[in-house]
Parts: structure tokens; sequence; C-alpha cells
């Protein structure tokens, strides 16, 4: 069989990587036997191999399934399979491999769909390029570089009011429909990176090609990779989908480069290891969450950021989808604990049609202090509250039920909002550059300046 007809198999058919040989280390038995199953986790007796460990089970038709251990009790190994589980049944064989959870990494990879495992999946021949461990050494906070250096996203609202720093670690708060893969795209293609690593994780299927055509398009995809890992994939490969796109991204920071990550969507990967988590028994703790799902979050977003100084940097967006768009949801609440910052977008202003549909007043950028001049962030600031100042006063002012002169505040903000809501609306096409992005901040003060001198503020 020819390498492209390989290309050409289902990926759990693509085995070669996992099966070079089984292992044979001191105390490791060639092969055990399935002897349950429940959901989608399976029981297997009379092999030995540790958590995180990889084995292949031979089904009752001959085919050969990839699984992981992702738990034991006593002699029992808990595995979770990464494809469906036709052709599985009691006594199965259970074939441990010395294989580890490897993927190929390097320039070669730009322009490429790659899925859970690495693989890929766009039908433009095999990878090639050096082995890198999916289990990254954690890098001594120490050692890290710190942000130090603004990072133009091509986004007028973010570049302005919510500078991003590179090597910074940003959460994308949104409930469903709402623009956030719209938003994703236009940083996506805007934003000044060597080089782009996109991680669609757990979302609907039509929306990998509709973002890979659509969004990025054929200059995006020149400098992108994509790692992606729909829905209808097991909870397994969904989890690791996400390691994968993170150890590519650390690859290209490792070679000295800018890589900007994008994660849709980090509520997914948390979705996924409660599935496992449950599956194996482990209780669940804070609304169906078992206390794993927390532990694993900053393992994942720690990873990225700067390296040591010299080195390159991964600046990451991910994204976290809020049920309801309840703010307090039990991932939104821990994203936002250990992110650099955040930036929400409102329901509300996506159904008034204004796009991209920012929160400034609930969003924040924790490294804009150290990035950002005094002056832009003085200006930033005093957006923020004549903003802020209408939003508190909105109903009245739309029922009419404010006078004007009753407060140079709220007449200040009545006066300015048109000229902020331009600012804060873009195109999707359309690139403010930052320089654009603070000389169309001037023009707000220019603006306020004009203003009757009561009520100015000083």
């Amino acid at each position: 069989m020819s390498a492209a007809q390989k290309e050409r198999l289902p990926f759990h058919q693509r085995l070669e990587p996992y099966q070079a040989r089984v292992a044979s280390a001191p105390g490791l038995q060639v092969e055990g036997k399935l002897v349950r199953m429940v959901g989608l986790t399976l029981e297997a007796v009379g092999c030995r191999l540790p958590v995180g460990g990889r084995c292949l089970i031979r089904g009752n038709d001959g085919r050969l399934h990839r699984a992981e251990v992702v738990g034991f009790s006593g002699d029992s190994l808990y595995l979770m399979p990464t494809a469906d589980l036709h052709g599985l049944g009691p006594g199965a064989t259970v074939l441990p491999t010395s294989g580890a959870a490897e993927i190929l990494v390097g320039g070669n990879l730009l322009g490429r769909v790659l899925d859970g495992e690495g693989q890929p999946i766009d039908g433009k021949g095999p990878l090639s390029g050096s082995h890198r461990s999916l289990a990254a050494k954690p890098i001594n906070p120490l050692a890290r570089h710190p942000i130090s250096e603004p990072l133009d996203v091509g986004v007028r609202a973010i570049n302005a009011l919510l500078t991003v720093g590179r090597g910074q670690r940003m959460g994308l708060f949104a409930g469903s429909g709402v623009g956030k893969s719209v938003l994703l795209g236009m940083m996506t293609r805007f934003t000044e990176a060597d080089v782009i690593v996109v991680g669609l994780i757990g979302e609907r299927g039509r929306e990998v090609k509709e973002f890979i055509e659509h969004i990025l398009g054929e200059e995006g995809m020149k400098r992108a990779v994509v790692v992606a890992v729909p829905a209808d994939l097991p909870p397994l490969l969904r989890l690791q989908g996400a390691q994968v796109a993170t150890t590519i991204a650390e690859s290209f920071r490792d070679e000295g480069k800018q890589v900007l990550l994008l994660m849709d969507s980090l509520t997914r990967f948390c979705q996924a290891q409660r599935e496992i988590a449950l599956a194996v028994g482990e209780p669940p703790a804070t609304k169906g969450y078992p206390p794993s799902v927390f532990a694993k979050l900053p393992m994942l977003v720690e990873r990225a950021g700067n390296a040591e100084k010299g080195a390159g940097s991964i600046t990451a967006f991910y994204t976290v989808l809020t049920e309801g768009d309840d703010q307090q949801d039990p991932i939104a609440d821990a994203a936002r604990a250990i992110l650099d910052g955040h930036i929400v977008l409102s329901r509300r202003l996506a159904e008034a049609g204004h796009y991209p549909a920012i929160d400034i007043e609930a969003s924040i950028s924790r490294a804009m202090a150290q990035i950002a001049a005094n002056a832009h962030q003085q200006a930033a600031v005093l957006v923020k509250q004549i903003y802020a100042t209408y939003q508190q006063n909105r109903d009245l002012i739309t029922v009419g039920a404010y006078q004007s002169g009753a407060d140079n505040a709220i007449d200040e903000a009545i006066g300015l909002m048109p000229v902020i809501n331009q600012f804060l609306r873009q195109g999707m096409n359309e690139k403010v550059s930052l320089k654009d992005s603070l000389l169309g901040l001037e023009s707000i003060l220019a603006a306020e300046a004009t203003m009757l001198p009561a009520n100015r503020r000083r």
C-alpha cells in the first residue's frame, strides 16, 4: 500500500507509528484480555501499563484499535479508545506497545491540516520532520522573558483599549452565535506573527472546512497549522488534540519564532476531560465537573507564553463558551483566574448589529500596564469611563427619563457615544493597525475636548 493510500485510511487504521514493536520491558506482560465495557471505558486484565501508556486491542473482526490507560484498580486497567468500539467484545486481546505519545513537528507542517493524533487529513501526502513528545517539561517561571512588547492583532477595539503583549494568554468569553469565530478569524489574518497554530477542538465538523476556506483563506494557510478534532470524535482524541496544537506551537517557539495559538475551545477540552474522569469513576465536584478538570486546565494553559530571553513566544487566545451567557460558569471562572486577561463578547451588542461585539466594560488586559505608554493608558481609561457612564444610565436615557443638563458626565457620555460606537465597530475584512488604532483613540479625545468646559474631564 502506498503512502498516499495509507493517508486516506481512517485515523484509527493508521497504526504504524504505534505498533512498531510490542513492549518487552521487565514486568510488562505481552498481552491481556478485555473483561468489561461500561460506556466508553474498557476494563482489561493480564497486562501492566502505567497511566498514559498505549496499547492496541484486536477486535473480533481482526481490526486493531488504539487505546490509552486512563486509570486502574487493583490488577484491572481502565482503557479509553481513540476511535469507535465496533468489533470489540469480551476476551479481545490487549497488546501493550512501547510507542510514546509523539508527533512530527517542523516547518513542513505549515499549510497542513492534522487530526488529534498529529496525522494529516488534508490529502496532501505524508508528513516529515522530527519527533516531539506531547508531554512537555514546564518552563521555570523565573526563566521566562517578561511580557514587554505589544502585539498588533489588527482589531481596533483590542489594540486601543485591551492591548495584548507578545506571550500573553487571553480568554475570549462568548455564548453561541455572537461572532466568536469571526473575531478569531480576523486575528488569524491580521496578527503580526511568524506562525499561526489553530486548534479546533470539539466544535462542529462543518466549521473546520469553513474556517480554513472562508476565514483563513489561501494566504493565511501558508503560515498556519490547523489541528481539527470535531465533536463526534472520542473524548480522549479531543483532549489530545489540544495537546497536539500546543506541542506544535512549542516547537516553533523553540526555533525562535513568534507564534499565535488560537484554540477553539477551552471549554470543549474541559468537557472531554470531564467525560473521561466520570467514566473511570471520579466523583463530580463543581456543577458536574470533577477535580481533575481544574487540574488539567492550568497544565495546558501554562505551556503557552514567552520562553527564555532571546527565544520565541506563544501568544494564545482561548475561547471559553459561557453557557446561557453565564460569566460565572465554573470553566469560565477558572479560566479567568489563570489567564492574563479576558475579552467578553456581548449578546446584546451582537443582536444590535454591533461587531465585533466586544463589551469593553467587562473586558480587561492584565498586561496592558506593562506594554502601553502612560498617555495611551490614560486615554483608554477615559474612554472606558465615558462608556461605563452611558451604560449605567442607558435605561433612563432610552425611555427619555433623563433631562439634559442634570449631570455633566452623562451629558458628555450622550454626546460622545456615537463617536465611541463608530470607533468600536469594524468590518471583518478591515484591518486596523496598532498605530491607526491609537490615532482613532486620539480622535475621541479631540471630540471630548470640543465639548463645553463644564463637561470636560480633567
